[in-house]
């Protein structure tokens, strides 16, 4: 019963790591795979053990490991399921020639450059026990085999499955890793028998296994398909039988020889792909595979891994020649198999950065080899680092070779390709992070009346971004995203024909993407395309109550464009405008929102409010007005309002004014109450109290602006002249 409490409080630490340092390297912009295996490594004789080995006798005993390796074994199984369920056929239709070119050379190279790395490593780092041609063959697929599963969430995470590279680079990843699956099962068979000639049975007797899956058992499981299309659900017991054959493939593969991964991978690979089916197959598995057993593993793989072992300078070097081979060899192959084919420098480039990902995949291949003793624990710990240096780098040196800007370039859709080629040059950008477009029209209203028509040629981007799950495991990731994105875009559509104005919508252009951070997603589009403001809707963050906190205030914070947070109390119209001045670079941010409101429409009528308390004096004020009224036409200046009062409380004084008006625009400026700080308490009381709509404007530059600026963008008809001075 001890080793039972034990094994129960082992996995408790396991989860909360893995995910506590998960998280953290998403926070990096890495694969929540990389933090879960370095969590692995933490709790092993790596760091755990080497700062409080006592600590880890006594929380990981010799008693309670195979506890954890039956645990990791059965999430291995039903991983390499989801694996197999997920490798849709479709990724092998894309440009197959360049794509069966690419992936074959990809594994070739690497391969050949490992077989003769094995014969510096052999003699130094194998036991006489393994013969020379298992060793080879096992450090040949760990430097040529490619983490299917990682590369498809990477793709995802850069929105890049709807690009020419990222077709391509699935295409490739998926070829590559069937080839790389079936080499590993020839290696295991060799070492098993320790012989070419003794393996031949075993392999014989996989293809003849491979054979059935792929009639007999295909025939099968496409009437499991036809059973799911007319309940439209598993039952227990349907769920309880496909489950049951997993388990059963696993151990016919492991008895005939090779691994019992092969047999789950051939059940998942075997198993119709209707997007129903394996939707729920893999929404009713993933969660626990990858919450509890997949933890679990990298925990049984960390205890196994002892970077301690490399305690001389020539190990160092050895693992160093280790990681370069494998990347020279991944990269190599790729960027030359895809110059030949016809593909440009930077994008074979990037497909070299892509097909170098080997992350879990790697480290299942390493496992095996370790049980098998083909590889000693000194190459063991030598490969994973290999591994995490690969998958780390992969994303960073993506950016570097591929960056966002080129991505939105490479989309293969036309409708984007024809937006690029009608764009002016330099128009006024505006970009609207919707989140929900079933509730967010009033802000889109808004938006498009800021950017309006008449000062010059505007864009509307309603930017809705969809959070993918964090799970990394899946290729149909990008799948599932393009399935996300069209429906997203179907709603997007709707509110854009539920807009009273037909003639704006022309100048609206939505951007919808995929992403793991909506705050640094936004901030970078926002960037790319060149945006002068981001309007967005106020979301109350899940533990606080003032409004600027949440995924508003990091995009507040990080944004390097002007931001503009909406808060909507419901008004429909847009009529009668309030902007309180206090003379901040924020406020002047609003008064010019304010005059490009004006502009826009006829009706519309502006009230600046500037609120005298202490020593602040009327004249001041007028001069600044007065300044500015000189270079106003008469149609604008007609409709506009000044108002100088005294009080002691300029919130109280908003507040009141804010109640004859549909819409009080306000600086981030501590004399309103709204005061943007980077830490510390945010105080909103006008955001509270204010009567009417609101939005609350911050400058990103702290250079004072001009608003005169807006008025010389102005046309003809409202007979603006551009050469005034601004305000402050």
């Amino acid at each position: 019963m001890q080793t039972v409490i034990l094994v129960l409080i082992e996995v408790l630490i396991v989860i909360g790591l893995s995910r506590l340092v998960g998280l953290g390297f998403q926070r990096i912009k890495q694969p929540l795979v990389i933090g879960e295996i370095v969590a692995g490594i933490m709790l092993g004789p790596s760091l755990f053990g080497w700062l409080a080995p006592e600590q880890a006798a006594i929380l990981f005993p010799p008693t309670a490991v195979p506890f954890l390796n039956v645990l990791s074994q059965l999430g291995l199984i039903f991983f390499m399921f989801l694996i197999g369920l997920e490798l849709d056929p479709k990724y092998l239709k894309g440009q197959m020639e360049v794509a069966v070119l690419t992936s074959h050379v990809s594994i070739l190279v690497p391969f050949s450059m490992g077989t003769l790395l094995a014969l510096l490593l052999y003699p130094l780092v194998s036991s006489a026990s393994v013969s020379f041609t298992a060793f080879a063959l096992f450090l040949g697929a760990a430097m040529s085999i490619t983490a299917f599963p990682v590369l498809a969430r990477i793709i995802t995470e850069n929105n890049l499955q709807g690009t020419r590279l990222g077709t391509l680079a699935l295409t490739c990843a998926a070829v590559d890793d069937v080839t790389a699956w079936c080499v590993l099962a020839v290696a295991i068979a060799v070492a098993k028998t320790n012989s070419m000639s003794g393996a031949l049975p075993t392999i014989i007797y996989a293809m003849l296994y491979i054979g059935f899956m792929a009639t007999a058992g295909r025939w099968f499981l496409q009437r499991v398909a036809t059973y799911h299309q007319r309940v439209r659900r598993f039952t227990q017991f349907a769920l309880a039988a496909i489950y049951a054959s997993v388990i059963i493939s696993a151990l016919i593969t492991e008895t005939i020889g090779i691994h019992l991964i092969f047999g789950a991978f051939l059940m998942g690979a075997a198993m119709p792909k209707n997007p129903e089916l394996v939707k729920e197959l893999a929404e009713k598995t993933e969660d626990f595979v990858l919450t509890i057993l997949l933890p679990i593993f990298f925990a049984y793989s960390g205890l196994r891994t002892e970077i301690g072992l490399l305690n001389k300078p020539i190990l160092w070097l050895l693992c160093a020649a280790v990681v370069l081979v494998a990347i020279s060899g991944k990269y190599i192959g790729t960027y030359v198999a895809a110059r030949v084919g016809g593909i440009g420098k930077r994008e074979a480039s990037a497909l070299g950065w892509l097909m170098n990902t080997r992350g879990l995949t790697e480290l299942i291949v390493l496992n095996i080899g370790l049980e098998l003793k083909v590889i000693s624990p000194l190459l063991f710990t030598m490969l994973v680092i290999m591994a995490l240096v690969t998958t780390f780098m992969t994303s960073p040196l993506l950016e570097w070779t591929y960056p966002k800007k080129l991505i939105k370039l490479d989309d293969i859709e036309q409708e984007a390709v024809e937006e690029i080629e009608d764009c002016p040059v330099n128009p006024y950008r505006v970009i609207v992070p919707i989140a929900n477009p079933n509730t967010q029209k009033g802000l889109m209203r808004l938006a498009v009346a800021i950017a309006g028509d008449r000062l010059q040629h505007s864009i509307v981007h309603p930017l809705s971004l969809i959070e993918i799950e964090e799970n990394y495991a899946f290729g149909s990731t990008p799948a599932e995203a393009d399935r996300l994105i069209q429906e997203r875009r179907f709603d997007m559509q709707e509110l854009i024909q539920s807009l009273e104005l037909p003639q704006t919508r022309q100048i609206i252009r939505p951007i919808i993407r995929t992403t793991n951070n909506v705050a640094r997603e936004t901030a970078q589009i926002a960037t790319i395309e060149q945006a002068n403001l981001i309007i967005m809707g106020w979301h109350r963050p899940a533990f606080s109550s003032n409004r600027l906190g949440g995924r508003v205030g990091q995009i507040l914070s990080t944004g390097r464009v002007d931001v503009a947070v909406f808060i909507d109390k419901g008004e429909e119209r847009l009529d009668t405008l309030l902007v309180p001045y206090s003379a901040s670079i924020h406020d002047e941010l609003g008064l010019e929102i304010a005059l490009r409101l004006l502009i826009n429409s006829d009706q519309r009528r502006l009230t600046i409010l500037r609120v005298a308390h202490g020593e602040q004096t009327q004249t001041e004020f007028d001069d600044e007005y007065s300044s500015m009224l000189e270079h106003l036409p008469t149609t604008l200046r007609d409709r506009m309002n000044l108002q100088v009062i005294e009080a002691p409380e300029p919130i109280h004084a908003v507040v009141e004014a804010s109640a004859s008006v549909d819409l009080t625009i306000a600086g981030t400026s501590s004399a309103w109450g709204i005061q943007r700080q980077t830490l510390g308490r945010y105080t909103d009381e006008l955001a509270i109290e204010c009567r009417s709509s609101l939005l609350i404007t911050r400058r990103y530059s702290q250079v004072t602006s001009n608003l005169a600026s807006v008025l010389s963008s102005a046309n003809a008809d409202l007979a603006i002249d551009g050469s005034g001075v601004g305000v402050s």
